[in-house]
């Protein structure tokens, strides 16, 4: 397969000095599942913003779907689909009235559009709801009619800003559903940014995390999860956790268990690897109860993306509400023209 999106030593500063993208590279295949993880403010929008021509970039080049973003906006523009982290329907018209309007600002024919509304209203289960006015769907409703206006004009290439931000775990779930069928059924590629590790690792065949406009470590979420080699073990205690002596005393305790192969600090207490974790929980609780250090809990898990996050930052990934884009919504109803 050919690559889709080519990404070279991009960097992005704003006028006030701010560095949101910092020297990044990646590609991605035709027809992959491409996800971008990391929190708020690390530089997944800004990233998306200049892919699909709506930022223009300080250095570095991009391509996308063999054309150039600096020279070829408006044939970018004819092959993608954009759905940002603001929903975008009108609450006055129909869902098939929002989905018929989308596909007339693309100039699509009257006979190709409605055939085609019909078949997105089915795919994201609307049709039930299809005449009745958006301002009464729910909000997991809202996000299919959104994601469904994306997709009107048969693009090649999809780009989601956090699309399920905000939603509850069924409508989640829901989405993710429909976005699975999308890349499997239809083929089409997508570029999707998330916070949520569990839609990372469910959704994504490739990924990069970035954090403070920087990739830390791109692969399968497979392949990253590997890359720990054990269990995490997190670990909560009694005391101020953030002073020194305090700290210094449970990693001293921790670093003489037998199997513990690393420490790192976290919001609650303290993070430990180890092969097998379960086996030397017991080891941990004597061992902090012999040295006078109260637990007040203790859990394990396999390796997961959120340790990977750990690792290379030193922190976890923190889920926030979305800031209203505009600029999404204003791209949404200008890209056919």
């Amino acid at each position: 397969m050919s690559e889709i999106i080519q990404v070279n030593n991009l960097i992005q500063v704003y006028g006030d000095g701010t560095k949101a993208v910092d020297d990044i590279s990646f590609t991605i295949r035709e027809g992959d599942f491409f996800g971008f993880l990391g929190p708020n403010g690390a530089g997944k929008s800004t990233t998306i913003k200049i892919l699909t021509t709506l930022l223009l970039k300080t250095s570095g080049s991009v391509t996308v779907a063999g054309y150039d973003v600096d020279k070829d906006p408006q044939e970018i523009r004819k092959v993608i689909g954009v759905q940002s982290q603001e929903t975008v329907v009108d609450a006055d018209l129909t869902g098939r009235e929002n989905l018929m309007l989308q596909g007339r600002f693309q100039q699509m024919k009257s006979d190709v559009l409605k055939a085609r509304v019909d078949e997105l209203l089915n795919l994201m289960d609307l049709q039930d709801s299809a005449d009745k006015r958006a301002g009464k769907y729910s909000g997991g409703m809202k996000k299919r009619l959104d994601l469904a206006s994306t997709l009107v004009h048969n693009p090649k290439l999809i780009f989601l800003d956090e699309p399920t931000t905000g939603l509850d775990p069924q409508s989640r779930n829901a989405i993710w559903t429909y976005l699975n069928k999308l890349n499997k059924e239809e083929k089409i590629t997508i570029f999707l940014t998330t916070q949520y590790m569990e839609e990372a690792d469910r959704l994504c065949r490739q990924l990069s995390i970035i954090d403070n406009g920087k990739i830390v470590i791109s692969g399968s979420p497979a392949e990253l999860k590997r890359q720990v080699g054990a269990d995490s073990i997190k670990l909560s205690y009694e005391g101020d956790t953030s002073t020194e002596e305090t700290n210094a005393k449970a990693k001293k305790t921790l670093s003489e268990i037998r199997g513990v192969t690393n420490i790192i600090d976290s919001d609650e207490g303290l993070t430990v690897y180890a092969k097998n974790a379960g086996l030397i929980i017991p080891d941990i609780v004597h061992a902090f109860d012999k040295n006078k250090i109260k637990l007040n809990s203790v859990s394990f898990s396999s390796p997961t993306l959120d340790d990977i996050f750990l690792k290379h930052t030193g922190r976890r990934i923190r889920p926030t509400e979305p800031v209203q884009n505009h600029a999404g919504s204003m791209f949404r109803r200008r890209r056919g023209k």
